[in-house]
């Protein structure tokens, strides 16, 4: 079964950085691909990045493009979301996702959470202005 645990989720002032963590068990970074998504209060979920397993090809969201670095460890099964210049509507919970088929799916030139099998409990992020 696969399971992902996000982490580096916390409150930081706007222009700060964070770097969130993915770590998967039962799936390995072969193929497939693993997106990181927000959804804030009273909003929808939505696409941030999403990087293909085997390639290593990245895709962002315009929101985020040249602010956020997504990045994979294959030798921890972890997925890493380094955010930097960050303001306050970058305020959510952040998710990771695996699609174990891959690859990532964009519509609309974001990242879309179509296709992704499996999530993980989220880490929230605060930004304060």
């Amino acid at each position: 079964e696969v399971q992902l645990a996000e982490s580096g989720g916390g409150l930081v002032q706007a222009g700060g950085s964070l770097r969130l963590s993915c770590a998967a068990s039962g799936f390995t970074f072969d193929d497939g691909a693993i997106g990181w998504f927000r959804q804030a209060p009273g909003k929808d979920r939505e696409g941030v990045s999403c990087i293909n397993s085997g390639y290593g090809n990245t895709y962002y969201a315009h929101s985020v493009k040249g602010r956020f670095t997504i990045s994979r460890d294959k030798d921890k099964n972890t997925v890493y979301l380094q955010m930097n210049s960050l303001k306050p509507e970058d305020t959510a919970s952040y998710y990771c996702a695996v699609d174990i088929d891959g690859p990532c799916t964009v519509v609309g030139g974001r990242p879309s959470y179509y296709g992704m099998d499996y999530w993980g409990k989220g880490t929230l992020v605060t930004v304060s202005s």
